[in-house]
């Protein structure tokens, strides 16, 4: 694959991919808004700070299928031609304070995209909540139905 600048990259992809879903409206007067659904989009929004393809490092928490988390680091591959050996997957298999510690070892401490930290703590603390209630280990919050009794 051509080496090009992120920039350019973005320039292309930004109004036009496989990956966009736009809500609310035709244009941002109305209030549209243009997800992504790309791997790498750490808050599934169409900008270039978040974006999977444009930026050249990229860093993801996702869910496995069995109720836990890994923590997904696009790594500088001499295979460019092999995405699938283009990224290193870390386990985050222990206590919450461990993997947050984790985290920032993997990311901001070596420097690598310490605008996201905020971003991939937040994401790793809805990570962790979510598969608490898949595992049964906290309850599922119950959704409010109508005003009901005050």
């Amino acid at each position: 694959m051509v080496n090009c600048p992120d920039a350019l990259v973005w320039e292309i992809t930004r109004h036009n991919n496989s990956f966009i879903k736009k809500r609310n409206g035709q244009t941002k007067r109305s209030g549209a808004v243009s997800f992504s659904t790309e791997k790498g989009n750490l808050k599934s929004l169409n900008l270039f700070k978040y974006s999977g393809i444009a930026n050249s490092k990229v860093c993801d928490i996702v869910c496995t299928k069995d109720n836990r988390a890994s923590l997904i680091v696009k790594t500088a591959s001499k295979a460019g031609t092999q995405p699938k050996k283009g990224k290193a997957v870390i386990p985050m298999n222990k206590d919450f304070k461990r993997v947050e510690s984790a985290i920032n070892k993997n990311t901001s401490d070596v420097f690598y995209r310490r605008d996201l930290q905020a971003a991939l703590l937040g994401k790793w603390t809805k990570v962790y909540q979510a598969n608490r209630r898949a595992k049964g280990i906290k309850k599922v919050v119950a959704t409010k139905k109508g005003r009901g009794n005050l």
